[in-house]
């Protein structure tokens, strides 16, 4: 669950209500299950699906030996649920799953 106004990860539910301690916002169960996530990039941008973005990082690409440089584009297929929170599509490297944390929108 994450607040609906500044997106913090600590809201609490308070008698049929939820509360954020991070910027006090108050809201109730109804609007809680309308919140749609918001993915954003290293440097804060809102990223959509079908954007391009740009490695921010070298990456080890985990099973061998390959590494992804600065500056390697991909293009979002879908954002998922977990760790991993972005599909797509690298240049030079194929599908791959990728963090918010280590792209930049291009």
């Amino acid at each position: 669950m994450q607040c609906p106004q500044c997106q913090g990860s600590y809201p609490y539910q308070d008698q049929g209500q939820w509360v954020c301690p991070e910027c006090a916002h108050e809201w109730d169960e109804q609007t809680s299950e309308e919140v749609q996530v918001v993915y954003r990039d290293s440097v804060g941008n809102v990223l959509a699906e079908g954007d391009h973005v740009t490695l921010v990082k070298d990456l080890k690409v985990k099973g061998s030996s390959q590494v992804l440089k600065i500056g390697t584009k991909a293009k979002i297929g879908r954002f998922v649920e977990g760790d991993h929170d972005i599909d797509c599509k690298v240049d030079g490297a194929g599908p791959m799953m990728l963090k918010t944390s280590v792209v930049k929108k291009a």
